[in-house]
């Protein structure tokens, strides 16, 4: 497991310490503790019953679509891919804009969600075979999908649950006589990403990296 962390551009670092400020401040005015059992249900509550509420909402999910978005791990997505020329590699990120931005960037395949169930088995068939040597996917991918031939995985987003994210490292290291493989998670640096990474971190799963 590697892990990358990247430095967000000037203008987006401005937004995102304005949105985290705002829906802090928030929560601090209610007394509302995130981390607590239930702080997130408290947020969600008391977020629809003003518009102080909603600002603070909206604050919160641009804060993280800020990090999980930044345009710097475009550049390090690019640098990867250059560094595993013959390899099968999985890109994962958290939405299906991203998903689709990445597709068109870097010319490979993508499924989401909304695709179709023939063309993902097609896809999936046509990666395993080598036809494709990329894909990028959202959480569609998470469970029950079969891709022994991946090698590498490139995580730029995802939620802060450490199934999920060991899931995504068992796409890659499903054991073959003679595999070798790796995983690339590209976090925006002194961030809310970058705390959840460094918690997954400390699970079991990373115990022999």
């Amino acid at each position: 497991v590697e892990r990358r962390q990247v430095q967000m551009v000037a203008e987006e670092r401005v937004q995102y310490d304005a949105a985290l400020d705002e829906y802090q401040r928030f929560l601090q005015d209610k007394n509302i503790r995130l981390g607590s059992a239930n702080g997130w249900r408290n947020f969600v509550m008391l977020s629809a019953k003003s518009p102080d509420g909603r600002r603070a909402m909206h604050a919160y999910r641009r804060h993280r679509q800020i990090a999980l978005g930044t345009a710097s791990k475009i550049r390090v997505l690019e640098e990867i891919l250059k560094a595993h020329p013959r390899d099968r590699v999985l890109i994962f990120t958290n939405d299906n804009e991203s998903v689709h931005e990445i597709s068109k960037i870097f010319l490979i395949p993508a499924i989401t969600h909304r695709t179709r169930t023939k063309e993902r088995k097609e896809i999936l068939e046509s990666f395993n075979k080598g036809e494709y040597l990329g894909l990028v996917a959202s959480k569609v991918l998470n469970e029950g999908v079969n891709i022994p031939e991946a090698n590498v995985a490139v995580v730029l987003s995802g939620s802060g649950t450490i199934r999920e994210h060991v899931q995504r490292l068992g796409r890659i290291l499903r054991h073959r006589q003679g595999k070798e493989a790796v995983l690339y998670e590209v976090v925006s640096k002194d961030t809310v990403e970058d705390r959840i990474s460094a918690r997954r971190r400390r699970h079991e799963a990373y115990e022999d990296e």
